[in-house]
């Protein structure tokens, strides 16, 4: 055999290996270099998240301002609909008027045919109206102008002097009445 030793023998030992074996010597860390790595994260998420402010803020500002804008609008327009049912009522007292001709029975028709349209317009926009003649007294519905001694129920109305209207459940303007109280 060949008298060299262990120690003898060339041995091919790839760079990885080697990197293993050898003693890890890390270099010194420098703290203030890790400290401003950081501080650049931070602030580089600080004004990412200013950025995501702002745009939330400007988009918030746009919603307020667009809803401000519809409100505007639907308090300028809410009539539009009922404008449009009361034209034809409009046309139809102008035609009356214009005619010449027109005898006592022909513009009791065309009133009516009028009253008749008007009623419509009111129905389609939710108008309708109090008559409480015979109705108990309601403080919320009608307003009471005097009180009179009746054979009728107390708290009764006994005679509507102006009808009132309904817009939807609430009271547009309460009736006129007058309300029967009992007989002394």
């Amino acid at each position: 055999m060949n008298d060299k030793t262990i120690d003898e023998i060339p041995v091919a030992v790839t760079e990885s290996e080697a990197a293993a074996a050898a003693p890890v010597e890390e270099a010194p860390a420098d703290p203030s270099h890790a400290l401003e790595e950081a501080l650049r994260q931070a602030e580089a998420k600080a004004a990412e998240h200013y950025d995501s402010w702002l745009r939330a803020k400007a988009e918030t500002e746009n919603i307020r301002r667009r809803a401000q804008e519809d409100i505007a609008k639907a308090a300028k327009f809410a009539v539009e609909r009922f404008a449009k049912d009361l034209l034809p009522v409009k046309d139809s007292l102008e035609a009356a008027l214009a005619s010449d001709a027109a005898s006592a029975e022909s513009l009791r028709a065309g009133t009516e045919l009028t009253l008749k349209q008007l009623i419509a317009a009111f129905e389609k926009s939710a108008l309708s109206e109090i008559n409480p003649l015979g109705a108990k007294f309601d403080p919320h519905r009608h307003q009471a102008i005097s009180v009179v001694e009746s054979a009728e129920e107390a708290n009764t109305v006994v005679t509507v002097l102006q009808k009132g209207y309904l817009l939807a459940d609430r009271v547009l303007r309460p009736a006129l009445v007058i309300v029967a109280k009992a007989a002394t």
